[in-house]
């Protein structure tokens, strides 16, 4: 205690000093656990506000309970993260780039991780129960039962294991259906179905590419080649866009067929990004690709204006 209190004597900067040192570990402390609950995967849980954006109620009242039905998915979607980072610690402990997660790395523990994936699956079923309705709660507890089995085992089964990545991305939608009490075109289910199975093919596709340059783990991977997955992928990409066309003709306004060849340059760009040297992830993809996220903005944008207009 003495010394201490002689460096503050002879050094007058010597708690400002430590006041930073603090800091700095508060947020190493923070990036951690922000890279444990993959934050920038919360993107995906806007498909929440899809039935808002396309019934013109975004603005009206109904966007509270969509909001906090956001966070709610967005937390049990982390607790899902955790859980799958705890299953795959040891495979990912030996993978070049998933080494780094903050499980296989040490830098989580796994009982740190458990506690904090309990968090937010109680957090997030509160969240559903008080604010949301029986339907939402069942979908978000489906959500989670999905990719629990996905974590447990049914990863490493082909076609089940895109079956509910794929699935994820409607569940999203149908919970901001019911959390809202607003219904959903027919058409635009059918787009966002066969959208998220043409990524989740591209998913299992960009591995296999990285199986031979990174040496991926995934067992389910031997199931899979490229002939499969390219005529499937492009059976999906080609169906999402006639059922958006579709959906954009039924709107009997002109404006929204223009919509149409922006979203085939969308998917046109995105396949050759997950056919390239990408992450496969669609997140991923996105984030990285400046490009990409300008010919999504200028969609959603020109999307927006003709139907609030």
């Amino acid at each position: 205690m003495k010394v201490d209190s002689d460096c503050k004597r002879e050094h007058p900067d010597y708690t400002r000093v430590n006041k930073t040192n603090i800091l700095r570990e508060g947020l190493c402390i923070m990036k951690k656990y922000l890279k444990l609950l993959r934050v920038k995967h919360y993107l995906k849980n806007v498909l929440v506000f899809a039935p808002l954006f396309f019934n013109r109620t975004l603005f009206t009242s109904k966007s509270v309970n969509a909001l906090i039905g956001f966070l709610a998915f967005c937390l049990i979607s982390s607790a899902v993260y955790v859980y799958n980072d705890i299953q795959d610690a040891p495979k990912d402990r030996l993978h070049p780039t998933k080494r780094l997660r903050p499980i296989a790395s040490g830098a989580v523990s796994v009982l740190q991780a458990k506690i904090m994936g309990f968090l937010c699956l109680v957090l997030s079923i509160t969240l559903s129960i008080c604010f949301g309705n029986l339907t939402s709660v069942l979908f978000v507890l489906l959500y989670f039962a999905l990719n629990l089995l996905y974590s447990s085992g049914l990863k490493n089964r082909p076609l089940i294991d895109v079956i509910i990545l794929a699935s994820g991305f409607i569940i999203r939608v149908i919970y901001g259906a019911a959390l809202t009490n607003i219904p959903i075109s027919g058409w635009l289910y059918l787009t966002i179905w066969t959208g998220a199975f043409y990524m989740g093919l591209g998913k299992r596709r960009n591995e296999i590419q990285k199986q031979g340059d990174e040496g991926e783990t995934r067992p389910v991977l031997k199931y899979y080649t490229y002939s499969f997955l390219d005529k499937n992928m492009y059976v999906c990409v080609a169906l999402a866009i006639v059922f958006y066309a579709l959906w954009a003709v039924e709107r009997n306004d002109s404006r929204f067929l223009w919509s149409v060849p922006i979203m085939m340059i969308i998917l046109m760009k995105y396949s050759l990004d997950i056919e390239g040297n990408s992450d496969g992830d669609p997140i991923e993809v996105i984030t990285h690709d400046k490009t990409l996220i300008l010919l999504i903005g200028t969609f959603a944008a020109f999307l927006g204006y003709v139907i609030y207009t």
